[in-house]
Protein backbone atom coordinates (compact mmCIF):
# COMPACT_ATOMS: atom_id res chain seq x y z
CA UNK A 1 0.00 0.00 0.00
CA UNK A 2 1.19 3.46 -0.81
CA UNK A 3 -0.01 7.05 -0.81
CA UNK A 4 -2.73 7.53 -3.42
CA UNK A 5 -3.85 3.89 -3.47
CA UNK A 6 -7.58 3.20 -3.30
CA UNK A 7 -8.47 0.74 -0.56
CA UNK A 8 -11.71 -0.88 0.54
CA UNK A 9 -12.53 -1.16 4.24
CA UNK A 10 -13.16 -4.83 5.04
CA UNK A 11 -13.73 -4.49 8.79
CA UNK A 12 -11.56 -4.69 11.88
CA UNK A 13 -11.55 -6.75 15.04
CA UNK A 14 -10.37 -5.72 18.52
CA UNK A 15 -6.95 -7.37 18.11
CA UNK A 16 -6.29 -5.56 14.81
CA UNK A 17 -7.26 -2.24 16.36
CA UNK A 18 -5.25 -2.71 19.55
CA UNK A 19 -2.12 -4.03 17.79
CA UNK A 20 0.17 -1.00 17.63
CA UNK A 21 -2.41 1.27 19.26
CA UNK A 22 -4.40 2.00 16.10
CA UNK A 23 -7.54 4.12 16.03
CA UNK A 24 -10.91 2.36 15.96
CA UNK A 25 -12.55 2.76 12.53
CA UNK A 26 -15.72 0.78 13.30
CA UNK A 27 -17.85 3.71 14.39
CA UNK A 28 -17.39 5.81 11.24
CA UNK A 29 -15.93 3.80 8.32
CA UNK A 30 -18.33 1.76 6.21
CA UNK A 31 -17.52 -1.85 5.33
CA UNK A 32 -17.24 -2.12 1.55
CA UNK A 33 -16.66 1.61 1.00
CA UNK A 34 -13.51 2.73 -0.83
CA UNK A 35 -11.07 5.29 0.54
CA UNK A 36 -7.88 6.96 -0.71
CA UNK A 37 -4.66 6.58 1.29
CA UNK A 38 -3.17 9.90 2.36
CA UNK A 39 -0.16 8.53 4.27
CA UNK A 40 1.51 5.20 5.06
CA UNK A 41 3.49 4.59 8.25
CA UNK A 42 5.45 1.30 8.27
CA UNK A 43 6.40 -0.26 11.62
CA UNK A 44 8.29 -3.48 12.44
CA UNK A 45 5.23 -5.69 12.74
CA UNK A 46 2.37 -3.68 11.23
CA UNK A 47 1.56 -0.80 8.90
CA UNK A 48 -0.72 2.12 9.69
CA UNK A 49 -2.55 4.13 7.07
CA UNK A 50 -4.17 7.55 7.15
CA UNK A 51 -7.07 8.17 4.77
CA UNK A 52 -8.06 11.36 2.95
CA UNK A 53 -10.74 13.30 4.86
CA UNK A 54 -10.78 10.79 7.75
CA UNK A 55 -9.32 11.41 11.21
CA UNK A 56 -7.11 8.66 12.65
CA UNK A 57 -4.47 6.07 11.79
CA UNK A 58 -5.69 2.56 11.02
CA UNK A 59 -4.18 -0.92 10.76
CA UNK A 60 -3.66 -1.69 7.08
CA UNK A 61 -4.97 -5.25 7.51
CA UNK A 62 -8.46 -3.78 7.86
CA UNK A 63 -8.30 -2.76 4.18
CA UNK A 64 -7.64 -4.32 0.81
CA UNK A 65 -6.37 -2.58 -2.29
CA UNK A 66 -8.82 -2.30 -5.16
Amino acid sequence: MKKGDIVQYIGCNDTQINWGNNDNPRSFLIVGKKYIIKMVEVHSYHTKIKLHNVTGMFNSVCFERT
